[in-house]
């Protein structure tokens, strides 16, 4: 078996079986499988799942040990971890796999991401987003499971911030890693600024750990720090011609990542 897509979910009725169906076709080929990681979902989260002939393991506590749980537990070569909130188009689920089976596949991938969803400031992120491609603020997501189970997967005292943690930790063991052509479509639905900082809020509540364990780096600066969010991921590698031909969605992130950094330092201040 060359993939095992790991969802981790927690009360993810009305996405979970969209995600699935969109997936759902590589188990049939034999080359791949479905695994649903529910954190103990008081919806019908794992019954839909189920329902879908899909594979559901109930753990928790918050999204690493799910994750790290449907590693230990799957066939494949590779994991790909998606979330219940995202959509993997047939043609990009191709790429990937025809990239693993080629003659010299990567150890892992990034995968494109694209903000789905209604409204002007969905277009907002996802214009935002698209310049986040295979650096240090994006996350692997195909991982040989070897590797993955060799490095200790992901921290289990992170749930903020355990992707670039893992990162990090397989760049030091491998450079085999390559960026897909295609992407996944990531469905926030209608933005709520409110609601997106109270999540920001929440998850800026345990970033102390991960910046505590790599001592405030580079890396951890450019991941934290105002000049590369503001300014240099948007402007390095040529990006800025980008940039530069959308100033109206430019001043938007600029003034959404002011919002941002705003919540984050009133969260470092509560840590000291």
């Amino acid at each position: 078996m060359i993939l095992s897509i790991v969802i981790p979910a927690k009360n993810e009725a009305g996405n979970i079986g969209a995600c699935i169906e969109a997936v759902k076709w590589v188990a049939g080929t034999g080359e791949g499988e479905i695994i649903v990681v529910d954190n103990n979902s008081t919806d019908n989260t794992a019954e839909i799942a189920r329902g879908m002939g899909v594979r559901v393991i109930i753990c928790g506590p918050e999204r690493s040990a799910q994750r790290n749980r449907g590693a230990r537990e799957a066939s494949g070569e590779y994991v790909f971890f998606v979330d219940a909130d995202m959509r993997v188009h047939h043609e990009t689920l191709a790429e990937i796999l025809g990239t693993l089976k080629s003659d010299n596949p990567p150890d892992a991938l990034y995968v494109r991401e694209n903000i789905a969803g209604a409204g002007y400031w969905n277009r907002v992120r996802n214009f935002e987003r698209s310049f986040y491609d295979a650096t240090c603020i994006d996350g692997l997501r195909v991982i040989r499971r070897s590797i993955f189970l060799d490095i200790g997967g992901y921290d289990e005292a992170l749930y903020a911030a355990e992707d670039w943690d893992l990162d990090r930790r397989i760049k030091e063991v491998t450079k085999r890693i390559a960026l897909t052509r295609g992407a996944l479509f990531h469905d926030e639905g209608n933005f709520s600024l409110w609601r997106n900082l109270g999540k920001k809020n929440y998850y800026f509540g345990n970033i102390h750990v991960y910046i505590d364990k790599w001592g405030n780096d580079d890396i951890v600066r450019q991941q934290c720090g105002f000049a590369y969010r503001f300014w240099t991921v948007f402007m390095e590698n040529g990006k800025w011609k980008r940039a530069i031909k959308r100033p109206d969605l430019m001043i938007c992130v600029w003034l959404y990542r002011v919002f941002v950094g705003i919540v984050f330092a009133v969260a470092r201040f509560r840590q000291g």
